[in-house]
């Protein structure tokens, strides 16, 4: 696919682009840049999990060999951090469910073996602090711990978090704040001395380089022409690499690490390192191959990071909402995308409402809803939009507005005989269907359809869909509504157990019938309808969020893989202008809400 060739060209312009180059063409000391790059990230993030310095440092060296095993299968070079990003999430997860069966966990915890033969007055005031640590942790939002230790620990700014968590340095500065707000200034000093005992060694980067050099990886066609600044950077690096051994005595403990995009200096040893912004320097490649080799890695993973082994489409970055969002809305009308409701923080909804613009790629402010609400349902009748449901808090809403884009205005209608959250909603023949949802996230879950006349304001009780379920997406082809994916089960906080039933209801006969399940199960995907086709965006199943798109043909009933987002995410919503599909906001693990807005072209309008 020459979309695919595109990608892979682009992203040999920037600086982990062509060090990924390197490393599949033959000189894995390369990868080394790489890890010393992104290894206090990486680590700081498996701590905030682990909350075991030991398991944080075997995890972060494991993610680091998984990634260079599997580099040849990464199609979208610049995507390298949030792939670690995932790995990373995987084998914490893994690592949690082996570690319950630990019998000594509790007496080693955060203890390097040559820790337990301290004096036992050094190792009693170790002990002491790290308990401190962790009850200050604990005794805040996860998402506030968690910029505390990639700050305090990683040595992260509030851009580099930002970039990591993808989201926005302001959101990143304000969570900050917040959490020190909340600690004493003595806790603060002794998290920061704690975390700055603990970093990574110097060695770390030497260990993972030799290690790779073991691993064999097939190549990719070289490149004719080589950005002059960065291979004059990294060529130092490769040269201080080639002499480890001599090396190893006089490192310097201290690495700093950098995010992509930035201008760092390294010391390695005494060798400054400068390591060069890349990204607006051109050179040219060779042909690239379309790279079409299978992949290994288990399905959860692969849906996670990796393009399905398909054709089809190509995504874009758009201009970001103005603030992330999950549990959101969308809907078309005019050419112009509406935003509804959602959330930035759990259990709170939102009123706001956003238009985008896809020509001008711009967001303007509109007229608010007249409550808060998270997980409303909306879909458009003759030039209004309607919102339906949803919940704030602990109030879970019958409640049912109408919009109307010429006024800028809101006004209340009949409300739904079932209040309920989570559900989704389309329009067929000039009449609304409310299906499914539930009365809060952890349920109980409704199989519910409840029709809506706009013209009478009136509602009726239809047949029920045949699977309770909330976090579904629904979508009409040819007068029949398909009800797709969701959850009917909660295993814990954010752990849903997903489902892959598809059901088709015709309005029509007011019946339900049972069609092909998708490939896998999802819940809190979106769905939108292009060329007759269905495609299914994104979603999660337990505690894994998914970055995939799958077509459903309902003349065939049949599934198959599509280009996947740039971005994993669940509870998103997308809408279509211009056949173009545009994918908006969600939450990615842990519970991170994001602005991102990315662009779907279908393959036949990409290659016209």
């Amino acid at each position: 696919m020459y979309a695919h060739k595109l990608k892979r060209s682009d992203s040999l312009r920037t600086e982990d682009g062509y060090v990924i180059h390197k490393c599949i063409n033959g000189e894995p000391e390369a990868f080394g840049l790489l890890v010393d790059k992104y290894k206090a990230s990486i680590y700081a993030f498996a701590y905030t999990k682990l909350r075991n310095f030991r398991d944080a440092e075997d995890v972060t060296q494991e993610v680091f060999i998984q990634a260079y095993q599997k580099l040849r299968t990464l199609r979208e070079w610049d995507s390298f951090l949030a792939w670690l990003y995932a790995i990373t999430s995987n084998r914490c997860k893994n690592l949690i469910r082996s570690r319950q069966n630990r019998p000594d966990a509790e007496f080693i915890e955060d203890q390097e073996p040559e820790d337990l033969v301290k004096p036992s007055l050094d190792s009693y005031r170790e002990s002491l602090a790290l308990e401190l640590v962790h009850d200050a942790l604990d005794s805040l939002p996860m998402t506030y711990s968690q910029v505390l230790t990639l700050h305090y620990l990683g040595g992260m700014t509030c851009k580099e978090i930002a970039t990591f968590l993808r989201t926005s340095p302001v959101a990143i500065k304000k969570r900050l704040s917040r959490a020190r707000s909340q600690l004493k200034e003595e806790v603060l000093a002794i998290m920061s001395t704690t975390y700055d005992q603990q970093r990574l060694q110097a060695s770390f980067t030497f260990r993972i380089v030799e290690i790779v050099k073991r691993i064999r990886i097939n190549p990719v066609p070289t490149m004719r022409w080589l950005p002059w600044g960065l291979s004059l950077g990294t060529g130092l690096v490769f040269t201080v690499l080639s002499f480890l051994p001599q090396l190893l005595p006089s490192i310097n403990p201290t690495i700093s690490s950098s995010l992509a995009g930035e201008a760092r200096a390294s010391d390695i040893g005494k060798i400054p390192v400068e390591i060069l912004r890349t990204s607006e320097i051109p050179f040219l490649v060779s042909q690239q191959e379309n790279g079409n080799s299978e992949s290994n890695l288990p399905d959860s993973q692969k849906a996670l990071f990796l393009i399905p082994q398909a054709e089809g489409g190509m995504w874009t970055r758009k201009a970001d909402m103005p603030v992330g969002k999950g549990y959101i809305t969308t809907v078309a009308l005019n050419g112009k995308i509406y935003a509804i409701g959602g959330t930035m923080q759990s259990g709170h909804g939102l009123s706001s409402v956003e238009e985008y613009d896809p020509v001008k790629d711009k967001w303007a402010k509109k007229a608010d809803m007249s409550m808060e609400r998270r997980g409303v349902a909306s879909c458009v009748i003759n030039g209004k939009i309607y919102a339906i449901g949803g919940k704030h808090l602990d109030k879970t809403f019958a409640a049912v507005e109408e919009y109307d884009p010429d006024e800028d205005r809101w006004i209340r209608k009949a409300d739904m005989p079932t209040a309920r959250a989570y559900l989704s909603a389309s329009a067929v023949n000039g009449k609304i269907y409310a299906i499914g949802g539930g009365v809060t996230r952890e349920g109980p879950y409704f199989s519910i359809v409840e029709e809506y006349d706009p013209m009478t304001g009136k509602w009726t009780r239809k047949a029920d869909m045949p699977t309770a379920r909330a976090g579904l997406s629904t979508s009409v082809v040819n007068g029949k509504i398909y009800a797709i994916g969701g959850t009917h089960q909660c295993n814990g906080v954010n752990d849903f157990t997903a489902l892959s039933t598809v059901e088709e209801y015709d309005p029509v006969t007011d019946r339900w019938t049972g069609k092909a399940d998708m490939p896998g199960p999802k819940a809190g995907v979106t769905a939108e309808v292009l060329d007759g086709k269905i495609y299914v965006i994104g979603g999660g199943h337990r505690l894994e969020i998914f970055r995939t798109v799958e077509e459903y043909d309902p003349a065939k009933d049949t599934w198959a893989e599509k280009t996947s987002m740039q971005v994993a995410r669940a509870v998103l919503s997308a809408s279509v202008v211009n056949d173009k599909i545009y994918a908006i906001g969600g939450v990615d693990f842990p519970m991170v809400y994001l602005s991102t807005v990315e662009e779907y072209t279908p393959e036949e309008l990409e290659q016209q």
